[in-house]
């Protein structure tokens, strides 16, 4: 694991369950409101400014999930296509990475061929059983309380960028260009 989790260099993310709760809030207009962690829009922004790169990957689009986007610098994504392999490699292909490089996180049964074609899979705990039993790594937290957090920190750990999240001095020197 800890080999793999060297080797990042692009997290490719799902949004609802994940990134939210997977909760869907609607009005008479449509999507209302989505809840995003501020610690997941941290560890995303940590991720960033130590080299690795983000992307986003969702069956859904919403101008609530373009927004978010934008206030934590996501640029690479693919939005509102429910078929994730293909898009997977044109993501891979865009950030210049080999599948080894790549980590997927995901909750459901849509993440699967995404799992299968990146070289490291991450589950949150709140995912189905089928979806874990898949996964390489099954995260402590659930979608929306942490768990993209919790997988950046491992993967900053592991490359031995530990200073940005875990000490006064090395976050404060990347905290110019972060938001939450």
């Amino acid at each position: 694991m800890l080999n793999k989790l060297q080797k990042i260099k692009l997290v490719i993310t799902d949004i609802d369950g994940v990134l939210t709760d997977g909760l869907l809030h609607y009005d008479a207009n449509g999507e209302a409101i989505k809840s995003f962690h501020v610690r997941d829009g941290l560890g995303i922004r940590m991720l960033i400014e130590q080299g690795i790169q983000v992307a986003v990957l969702s069956g859904r689009s919403s101008p609530i999930l373009q927004k978010r986007m934008a206030d934590l610098g996501i640029t690479l994504s693919i939005l509102g296509k429910l078929e994730k392999e293909t898009a997977c490699f044109e993501l891979m292909q865009q950030a210049n990475v080999s599948p080894e490089q790549t980590a997927y996180i995901g909750d459901d049964s849509v993440d699967l061929p995404a799992f299968a074609v990146c070289g490291l899979s991450f589950a949150v705990a709140d995912a189905a059983d089928y979806v874990k039993k898949n996964a390489d790594y099954v995260l402590t937290l659930g979608g929306g309380k942490g768990a993209f957090r919790e997988m950046s920190d491992l993967i900053l750990k592991a490359q031995g960028k530990t200073d940005i999240y875990a000490t006064a001095k090395g976050f404060l020197k990347s905290v110019r260009n972060m938001v939450q």
